[in-house]
């Protein structure tokens, strides 16, 4: 199944978000809370960020989704994300978003940068919030953020009804200020009442960040080239070897 193909119906959401399956039985809790006391689960303890923000799709882009982003920094030219579809508790794992420095990106060879969407725009036009954080203690993340560009896959649609993560992983764009990179206003409006926010005073309030000296073209490679990608799974011939002595 690609990317870009429509969902199975069979498996196509009937108003309930939450994936087919039994409920927790009394053993799987007491066996998740006792893993919670005894193991260390250091990656994830590790996440310090939440942000919320949109996303379109590469093959289209009239489809756009809220996105959750779960923060990990391994250091200050990388940041690594998982992405949910909400902040609830039973919020579905969609993706994961890796972000890099505009030092590490042009390093990056030509073909690759062409998968990465910048995020300036993302971050100056207030659409990308850090929710209940003050203004004046997320400021220096997002002037850094502005610089940085991203890397979005999207393994669950499920703005397309599917009850589990279906097909290809699909490659994701950020919004931008030309056509189809602009957000829905209904998507807009809709985050800034969950959150009692207001996009354009965020938007206001970020003027003065510094806009890069430069944004690589390569990168949201649809503004110049009007065309997007999308992943095909194909059969293939396995490698094979001798296995291990």
């Amino acid at each position: 199944m690609a990317s870009s193909e429509k969902s199975s119906s069979a498996l196509a959401t009937d108003g309930d978000p939450r994936p087919p399956g039994q409920p927790m039985t009394v053993e799987q809790h007491v066996l998740d809370k006792g893993a919670q006391i005894l193991q260390s689960l250091k990656p994830v303890k590790k996440m310090s960020q939440h942000a919320c923000t949109f996303a379109s799709y590469s093959h289209d882009m009239t489809r756009q989704i809220e996105t959750h982003h779960y923060i990990t920094r391994l250091n200050q030219d990388f940041l690594q994300c998982a992405v949910y579809d909400t902040d609830h508790v039973h919020g579905r794992l969609i993706g994961i978003e890796y972000i890099i420095s505009d030092r590490i990106f042009e390093d990056l060879p030509p073909d690759e940068q062409k998968l990465w969407h910048s995020h300036a725009y993302e971050i100056k036009s207030g659409l990308w919030v850090n929710p209940r954080v003050p203004g004046i203690i997320e400021k220096p993340e997002l002037e850094n953020l502005v610089k940085t560009y991203g890397k979005f896959w999207c393994t669950w649609q499920v703005d397309r009804g599917d009850k589990l993560p279906l097909g290809a992983p699909s490659l994701m764009m950020s919004p931008q200020p030309v056509n189809l990179g602009q957000v829905s206003p209904e998507l807009l409006h809709a985050r800034d009442r969950k959150y009692n926010i207001s996009t354009e005073a965020l938007r206001a309030s970020r003027v003065e960040f510094p806009e890069p000296e430069w944004i690589n073209p390569q990168a949201d490679y649809w503004k110049q080239h009007g065309k997007g990608f999308a992943i095909d799974i194909k059969l293939t011939d396995m490698i094979l070897r001798a296995p291990f002595p």
